[in-house]
Parts: structure tokens; sequence; C-alpha cells
């Protein structure tokens, strides 16, 4: 069994305005067992925060980091931690 695992991912590029949040919330619910919210930041950024197990974590930031995103994704900044728990499913913020 996979440890739960708390994603926040940062991702940079042309991101915002392409439908990312809702791309980013269908894939989270495809790999299922996630919950947390993308976000929009004021700098141009998206922020994602996933919990779940480690193996569907890793794979949301997999995505993240490949070509088959909307948009043009520079480069994405993570870090991970222990789960906070809260969330309702996965939400577009």
């Amino acid at each position: 069994m996979s440890e739960d695992v708390r994603l926040v991912a940062w991702v940079r590029g042309r991101v915002q305005g392409v439908g990312f949040r809702w791309f980013t919330r269908a894939k989270a619910l495809e790999i299922g067992g996630l919950s947390g919210f993308a976000l929009n930041l004021g700098d141009g950024r998206v922020q994602v925060v996933a919990e779940g197990g480690r193996e569907g974590c890793e794979g949301l930031l997999e995505w993240l980091q490949s070509d088959d995103t909307p948009g043009r994704v520079d480069g994405v900044t993570e870090i991970w931690d222990t789960p906070r728990g809260g969330y309702d499913g996965f939400a577009i913020r």
C-alpha cells in the first residue's frame, strides 16, 4: 500500500487562461484517490496542491511536467510533505 503524501507544485509558463486548472482537476480525478486544488496565482503561475497516495501524486507531477498539458509549461517547482487533510475532492479555486 502506498503511503499518503502532500504535493505542492508551482507551475510556470503560459498556464493561465488556457484551461490549465480544469485539466489539472480532470487529471487528478482520472488518477483517482487525490484531493486538493488548483489555483491561479497573481504572478501568472498555477499552484497545485494534491494529497493522496505517493504513486498518484507522482503521476500528477509527471503530467504537470509533460507536454500533454494545455498552454506551455516552462517549469515546475515542487515540495513534498505529510498530508494535512481537509479537502473535499479536487477543486478549482
